[in-house]
């Protein structure tokens, strides 16, 4: 396990593939740590890429200096992060919040993220008074009260049926309360239409036609603010297609850093 000791958090990270190929960069969902991406991470190329994935403040291994912060402040752990790992140039990979964290990022150092995928994110998510309500449930109840409802909107109805889904539930009812409170109030107090509008560099976006957090058309409404972007939706896959269609997803994906690769 590796740990960056970085200003506002300790953040834990992993590497995989090739330690000399191009950095490619993963940010998982809400209630999500870095094994969000697994599946997705074994079925990329073993050479020419070097695959990144951490967990944001107060998920997963990593903590958090601050009890409330904002987007900004997320990207801004991820820019450390990647300077303290020789990262200057990166495909940044973002699902859901991660999807913000990615165009924050984009937005305040253009030089670092060279291409974007936004999978199943928006530059704005949800309405302030649904994650008021949410965040007040949670302080009140802990996150084991909202875990059926969420992974509804996390998954297909089939995939519900299957026994790895109560890994995920395990997963999101064992994320630190204050961390899981501490992304809601930074994603409900975000607007990032104005930035990801100004945005030039190639953007993939990636729908699930199940999606109940971020609808497809949501997803491609944010896209579709960046310039000669474009839109892909994954069948039978909900808010976190990686993880039920991870196959389709890493097809996508590949052919996305093969065109990066290529123009260099």
């Amino acid at each position: 396990m590796q740990i960056a000791q970085l200003e506002n958090a300790d953040i834990h990270w992993q590497e995989d593939g090739d330690p000399a190929g191009y950095p490619v960069v993963f940010a998982n969902s809400l209630g999500t740590d870095l094994r969000l991406w697994d599946q997705v991470v074994q079925q990329l190329p073993k050479t020419g890429y070097r695959f990144i994935r951490f967990d944001k403040r107060g998920h997963g291994l990593s903590s958090s200096k601050q009890l409330r912060y904002s987007i900004a402040d997320l990207a801004g752990d991820t820019e450390d992060l990647l300077q303290h790992i020789g990262v200057s140039k990166c495909v940044f990979v973002g699902l859901s919040v991660g999807g913000m964290i990615g165009q924050s990022l984009a937005s305040r150092n253009p030089e670092l993220v060279s291409r974007l995928v936004l999978a199943c994110s928006a530059a704005r998510m949800g309405d302030p008074n649904m994650w008021a309500a949410r965040i007040a449930t949670v302080r009140e109840n802990g996150l084991e009260f909202i875990a059926d409802a969420v992974l509804e909107r996390w998954f297909s109805p089939e995939f519900l049926k299957n026994p790895s889904a109560i890994a995920w539930r395990n997963m999101l009812s064992r994320t630190p309360a204050g961390g899981y409170i501490g992304c809601c109030e930074a994603i409900a107090a975000s607007d990032l239409t104005a930035i990801t509008s100004e945005l030039r560099l190639p953007v993939l976006g990636i729908g699930g036609s199940h999606d109940g957090a971020s609808p497809p058309q949501v997803v491609k409404a944010t896209s579709d603010l960046v310039p000669d972007s474009r839109f892909v939706e994954i069948n039978d896959a909900g808010h976190l297609p990686c993880v039920e269609q991870p196959d389709v997803f890493s097809a996508h994906l590949v052919e996305f850093l093969r065109e990066e690769t290529n123009a260099g």
